[in-house]
């Protein structure tokens, strides 16, 4: 975390407007170089070329941890301190990598933003094809998708591959791959329903056993919360009939009800006014990924700025971007806090 352009501190901040830049540091695994790190380092680049020089509003600067969710199944960790939203038992979990860092847990209600911050702008690689197949350099964003993440639990009886009958098998995994092509279905009947099955652990997970559970992850997503929740009542439904007809039993554990988020109507004008001030193209788009801003959207206003994937490529270690589209970004950005700069001048 760092304060620039108003050479402030937080006890600064307590007093004086105050605007946030950020994005996350953490990532998935075997991941590229750029999901949320990009935005990250155009922030710093952002307050290096203000040299120093003094603004009317203190800038806040933060690099986000455990956006992605992957260490503790539980997403958006470093947005929801800032905002004051961790739960007692989350903070309980986490606790003891916070005191290996040398950190004190007892702590994180210190990390909650002062009322006095106005905005929050983050930039991000689009992290799909959308801007490249358009051949544009940047998105502005206008709102982010809702998210569902679930774990499904099928519990069958394992038993002998060799000596069990297929008729008198309860295989966890069989119904749970059953169910899987019953996601890919429902999803494709919902015009833009994006659901994922990305993770799936099996007991005992022995190649000459079968499989007596099976634990899976779901993933769905969408514009509209209603059409979200939808979704995720059909395929529940589908999970629960396949297990009945299979004699599995079935436990469903939620992870995470995220709704939709539009972006500030407001800030989004102002990056709109600096792309076409930078005679940039650029265009207006929904991101389905999940964002820090869609946490911070609730409380303060934000917005987002693409930067072009080429090949639509992220999550993978060829996940890439353009020089010049970062020089465009950086730009836009520049511009922004000069329109913010007359604004509290």
């Amino acid at each position: 975390m760092a304060n620039s352009g108003s050479g402030g501190t937080r006890a600064d901040q307590g007093v004086r407007p105050t605007f946030v830049i950020g994005s996350h540091l953490d990532t998935v695994p075997d991941a590229g170089a750029f999901d949320g790190i990009l935005g990250v380092v155009l922030g710093v680049a952002l307050l290096e070329n203000l040299a120093g020089r003094g603004l009317p509003y203190a800038i806040e600067l933060i690099g986000f941890s455990e956006e992605e969710g992957v260490r503790y199944g539980v997403p958006f960790i470093g947005s929801r301190a800032v905002v004051g939203s961790l739960d007692a038992c989350l903070i309980e979990r986490i606790s003891g990598a916070i005191r290996d860092f040398g950190l004190d847990p007892a702590r994180i209600p210190d990390a909650k933003l002062p009322p006095n911050v106005f905005g929050y702008l983050e930039f991000h690689i689009e992290q799909g094809p959308v801007l490249e197949h358009l051949g544009l350099p940047l998105g502005v964003v206008d709102g982010i998708a809702g998210q569902s993440r679930l774990m499904l639990h099928f519990e069958g009886n394992a038993n002998h591959a060799g000596t069990t009958p297929m008729a008198l098998r309860h295989d966890a995994l069989a119904g749970a791959a059953e169910w899987i092509g019953a996601v890919e279905r429902i999803a494709h009947e919902v015009r833009e329903l994006v659901a994922t099955v990305g993770r799936i652990a099996v007991e005992p997970g022995a190649g000459n056993v079968i499989a007596g559970a099976a634990h899976v992850s779901l993933d769905v997503r969408h514009a509209s919360d209603e059409t979200r929740r939808r979704g995720v009542r059909s395929i529940l439904e589908a999970a629960q009939a396949i297990a009945q007809h299979r004699g599995l039993s079935l436990r469903t554990e939620p992870c995470l009800d995220q709704s939709a988020v539009a972006m500030d109507a407001e800030l989004t004008a102002r990056l709109w006014r600096a792309t076409a001030a930078e005679g940039i193209p650029a265009h207006s788009i929904t991101s389905g990924a999940g964002h820090d801003a869609m946490i911070l959207a609730p409380h303060f206003p934000a917005a987002m700025l693409f930067v072009r994937s080429p090949g639509g490529v992220s999550h993978h270690p060829d996940e890439t971007v353009n020089v010049e589209d970062v020089e465009a970004a950086l730009a836009c950005g520049s511009r922004f806090l000069a329109d913010l700069e007359r604004q509290y001048a």
